[in-house]
């Protein structure tokens, strides 16, 4: 997708280069190159200019992302999209259950991505997948993606410095301690493509820190966030304490009350890419999370 941002260069960036300034502000190194390499990419007061150019004070810089192609392979399909927000740079998607979020080799057109391509098909627009919080298929709640590469980079960063504060909401069997950190390593379970496990010989660290927030009927709700971003790492642990999601199809196939793992992405709280402008979205408990507890 397009996207223009304007900078009136005051005395802190005064005699930077164009591309310093830019990586001051974020711009990634494969993003420059494409600014470079696309026409009016970057202006100065007007003009088309090279990024060695020198900025001066009360200088006008324009940045124009221009992206023309889709992604390949992503076939749009008309779909249902609870968008909690949407503004130039990201978008926010209280995701359902049993939707991927992208295409596998055996799952091409339900997916979140394939909903989104629709999305902005309609609307005449190129689409990038561009998703930074990937959910499992039955695991429900918000997905931040990014609209254009430069606000990807910048949330990208956050997230490998730990600025995006994710919180998920589980429902356990059996009751959890009032608090809780599980330090875990975890490694794909062997012969398994899909499954892992606890292993404290060859695993990745993994830790998962949790709040008992309800106990009803046998079951825990429980305020869950990740020091680390493991897969599957929230099912993992709370089987590995004895307290495993229901409904879980890998980890814990108990359907009594659910057909899905009780897990659901509930809360992120971030800085704007673009503006920085505190950011905060909570989407609610869904109802078949509800009932159990």
């Amino acid at each position: 997708m397009n996207r223009t941002l304007t900078y009136i260069i005051d005395n802190q960036y005064t005699l930077y280069q164009i591309g310093d300034f830019l990586r001051e502000q974020g711009y990634s190194r494969h993003v420059i190159i494409h600014l470079k390499q696309t026409e009016n990419g970057i202006l100065l007061n007007g003009n088309w200019v090279y990024i060695n150019t020198v900025l001066n004070i009360g200088d006008c810089l324009t940045v124009n992302i221009i992206e023309e192609t889709s992604s390949e392979h992503i076939v749009p399909v008309k779909m249902d999209l609870n968008i909690m927000y949407e503004d130039e740079d990201i978008i926010v998607i209280n995701k359902s259950a049993h939707i991927a979020i992208h295409p596998s080799q055996n799952n091409f057109d339900n997916t979140l991505a394939n909903g989104l391509a629709f999305y902005y098909q309609v609307q005449s627009l190129p689409f990038v997948f561009r998703c930074l919080n990937r959910l499992d298929r039955d695991t429900t709640g918000l997905v931040l993606l990014a609209k254009n590469m430069y606000s990807s980079c910048i949330l990208s960063e956050m997230i490998r410095k730990r600025e995006i504060h994710r919180e998920y909401l589980a429902v356990a069997e059996g009751r959890l301690n009032t608090f809780g950190t599980i330090n875990a390593p975890i490694n794909r379970k062997d012969n398994s493509i899909i499954e892992r496990c606890v292993d404290t010989i060859n695993g990745q660290r993994a830790i998962t820190h949790y709040k008992l927030l309800q106990y009803r009927n046998d079951y825990s709700l429980a305020s869950i966030t990740l020091e680390t971003g493991r897969t599957h790492q929230i099912r993992v642990h709370m089987k590995h304490i004895g307290h495993p999601l229901p409904g879980d199809f890998i980890y814990n196939p108990n359907y009594r009350d659910i057909n899905r793992q009780a897990l659901h992405s509930h809360r992120l709280i971030f800085n704007h890419p673009v503006t920085k402008k505190a950011m905060e979205f909570v989407a609610p408990l869904p109802d078949d999370m509800q009932i159990l507890i």
